[in-house]
């Protein structure tokens, strides 16, 4: 095995660590087309119910990287195109109805084409799609996110996730005076340089080339659930921030402990540090205010972006007056202006269609059920799938923390007792070689997983679940004719 130098330039790692990859996925997609060789009904099925698909497939290879323009949209030997979708449902080019379980990655709680989203989101339209001015429609909006977030006093919008962790870390940059941010390995805080980061030999290294080196000079990456090193790298009282994601790396597939949610909360305040929760996915999901109100824990800062837009561009950072204060303009004070406080621009920020669209999905999420409705149909998914896995001796298991659930498939079997206490073990999800068959598979059935789980919608109903247990067993014997489960 060839160990790099740490004396070495960091790009000659890097691009080691591309090639490696490179390979790995290479030799993934020849054991796939491998095994499919051997009998090949699973793949021969699945090309052949989705032509048009194929076609729009090959049309795209010319005209993006890869074919996509989402790199979670990358599928061989091609992906799906949608038509249309309602409700808990989407139907592709070909006509295929699926039980969607990506849900506009996270953003749709209320599911696909709710009709008074629409009703609000078209509307604002028919005014206008960005009048470059203040509007009536980012009071309300802002006003919904201060009802239901607890630690937000004031708000400022973005037109993502990603800038909202952006504007987060600035923010509290500039707050505390400090430059170091810590992050925890494998949690997902958009693609914008400083977050991108990976543990390695305890220093963090980038996830992507392109990245230079001295954005690194400035971040920690821990492990999470670990309150001894956590304390360790705050002792020097040099950090601006601790980001996390507060149900665990990959929307909970590794969970954090809620008790190591309470011990950065406690160690953070004793140090001067910003406790920042990013909440782009659990925020109104984790319950009507979020991971933070799921777990009685307040942030200094949240950052939040999908359910908040209703399934528009849209993002926000919310928090205490203290801190949001740092963005404001001051007449008098020009020496504020130019050198003390935060620059904030953005074409997009606060775009009416969005902010209509926000505002009436929180409206529904602030007086209904639609929280409660998601989390109870993904605890009857995953009981479901439980049973099926017992009753068809599968190595599998699935848990849910509210509505996000998860799945390990060939890799142990190991499901949490409960994923917000204390995990004394880390779930290894679906076995690489499985993933993508299983997928497939699950695609000829008409279900739509986001990797190794999904989002529920309130939509999602008894029928939904029932549709979607039965395309697992289907896939499971599947698998087992091809000789890729036991």
């Amino acid at each position: 095995m060839i160990t790099p130098s740490l004396h070495e330039p960091q790009l000659s790692i890097l691009e080691l660590y591309r090639i490696i990859l490179q390979s790995l996925d290479i030799l993934i997609r020849q054991q796939t087309s491998d095994r499919s060789g051997m009998n090949g009904k699973i793949l021969s099925e699945y090309e052949a119910r989705h032509p048009k698909s194929k076609s729009l497939a090959g049309r795209a290879e010319g005209l993006f990287p890869s074919g996509v323009t989402h790199d979670a949209r990358a599928f061989f030997p091609f992906r799906i195109y949608v038509d249309h979708a309602q409700g808990a449902r989407k139907w592709d080019v070909d006509g295929n109805m699926y039980i969607d379980y990506i849900g506009g990655h996270g953003s749709l709680l209320l599911g696909h084409r709710h009709p008074e989203v629409m009703e609000a989101a078209s509307s604002a339209a028919g005014k206008g799609t960005h009048f470059g001015s203040s509007h009536l429609y980012e009071l309300e909006w802002a006003e919904q996110v201060i009802d239901l977030v607890p630690c937000a006093q004031k708000v400022r919008f973005t037109s993502s996730g990603t800038e909202a962790t952006m504007m987060a870390l600035r923010l509290a940059r500039a707050y505390t005076g400090r430059d170091r941010v810590i992050k925890f390995a494998d949690h997902f805080h958009g693609w914008h340089d400083i977050v991108v980061g990976r543990q390695s030999n305890q220093e963090a290294t980038p996830t992507s080339v392109g990245v230079p080196d001295s954005f690194y000079d400035s971040l920690t990456v821990l492990p999470p659930n670990d309150t001894t090193l956590l304390a360790d790298a705050l002792s020097s009282r040099d950090v601006a921030a601790v980001i996390i994601e507060p149900t665990g790396a990959h929307w909970g597939m590794h969970p954090v402990a809620t008790n190591f949610l309470r011990q950065i909360r406690d160690l953070t305040e004793k140090t001067g540090t910003l406790f920042i929760m990013d909440e782009v996915i659990t925020g109104f999901r984790a319950s009507k205010g979020g991971a933070q109100e799921r777990y009685s824990i307040t942030p200094d800062l949240s950052t939040h972006a999908k359910i908040l837009a209703g399934g528009f561009p849209g993002g926000c950072v919310a928090g205490p007056n203290s801190i949001l204060n740092i963005l404001e303009l001051r007449e008098s004070d020009q020496h504020w202006n130019k050198e003390e406080r935060v620059a904030h621009q953005g074409t997009y920020n606060g775009n009416p269609v969005s902010a209509a669209a926000g505002t009436e999905t929180l409206r529904l999420i602030s007086n209904g059920n639609h929280t409660d409705q998601a989390e109870k149909s993904a605890s009857l998914l995953v009981n479901s799938l439980e049973v099926l896995f017992q009753a068809k001796s599968v190595d599998a298991s699935a848990w849910n923390v509210s509505s996000m659930w998860h799945l390990n498939m060939g890799a142990g079997g190991v499901r949490p007792d409960d994923a917000e206490a204390d995990p004394p073990y880390e779930p290894a999800g679906i076995r690489p070689d499985l993933m993508h068959p299983l997928r497939l598979s699950l695609y000829n059935h008409g279900v739509d997983l986001m990797a190794d789980g999904g989002m529920v919608s309130s939509a999602h109903g008894q029928e939904e679940i029932g549709l979607t247990v039965d395309a697992f067993s289907s896939a499971i014997d599947e698998l087992r004719d091809e000789g890729l489960l036991e």
